[in-house]
Order: C-alpha cells, then structure tokens, then sequence
C-alpha cells in the first residue's frame, strides 16, 4: 500500500461509514490543538477525509476531535475508548529489553496519554505494552528513540498470533 502509514482520530467509525459520514467539514482539524489531525484526500477512500500521521504528529488524546464532529464520523468517546489502533513493542529493538542494558529508557511510558495503563513497568524498569487498554494514539511510537514501538491501526485486521 502506498503512502506513509496512519492512523484516524479518535473514535472514528468504520472506514465504510466513515467515507457516508464525513463530510470533509474540517472542523477535527481545526479544534485539534496539536495539529495532528490532517485533511487528506485518500485515492481510495475519494474525498478528504481525517488522518493522524503518527510518525509526524501523534495524537495526544485531546478529544476534542471527536467531540465537534457534526456527522457522528467521530463518536465522542471517553480516552480509553479511542479505538484508533494498538501498540507492540519489539523487544529486541527496546533498549530497557536488551541485554546489554547499558541505557534506560522509559520515554514510551513517560509519555504515554494512558500512563501507567497502555504501558507499564514491568518489575518497575521494563516496558510493557497492555494491548487491550491501548488507545492506539502513537504517541509511543513517535517518541521511541529506536523505533521498537509501532503502532497498527485499527483499519487493519488484527494478526493472529502463531
């Protein structure tokens, strides 16, 4: 697929009811307050519609958003609700999961929207991401210094595990 990957904001419905409901009004872009939230026509998907590159601007979990959208494209939903992907940690490539241990790094967790819930401190010092409490806002992923944390979208399909 073409493209750099990302996410939709908060909330969003699914991509078939997304392209009946929005109405390319604008109005997410506008009220997000870190410019996250883009207007970006989608070849496939035909007028503009909402996207959050991650890897540019993460989403913060402002929720505003979802809370302005005039169509229900983006429900209002609660932070923990924001349904817009999950998270995995590759713990080869995560500095506190090598073995060398020569850096700690809690960057992921220190920045997390959901401190403590999407990712946690394994015996205090090792990140662990809580798949079903994550948000999917990419923040992790922005801030990694490694890149060991990506983020999937909630669009995709969920991989089964082997």
């Amino acid at each position: 697929m073409g493209g750099p990957p990302f996410l939709r904001p908060p909330g969003v419905v699914s991509e078939e009811d997304l392209r009946v409901r929005c109405i390319s009004c604008g109005q997410c872009a506008q009220v997000c307050n870190y410019k996250c939230v883009r207007l970006s026509p989608d070849f496939f998907l035909g007028p503009t519609t909402p996207k959050i590159f991650q890897r540019e601007s993460p989403c913060f979990l402002c929720m505003k958003c979802s809370a302005i959208c005039p169509t229900g494209a983006l429900r209002d939903v609660p932070m923990s609700g924001a349904g817009m992907g999950k998270a995995a940690l590759d713990k080869e490539i995560c500095l506190n999961h090598r073995r060398e241990r020569r850096v700690s790094c809690w960057t992921c967790y220190e920045r997390c929207p959901l401190k403590g819930t999407a990712i946690i401190l394994e015996k205090g010092y090792t990140p662990k991401v809580m798949e079903e409490l994550c948000a999917g806002c990419g923040v992790c992923e922005y801030v990694c210094p490694t890149g060991a944390i990506k983020v999937t979208p909630a669009r995709f399909p969920a991989k089964k595990s082997a």
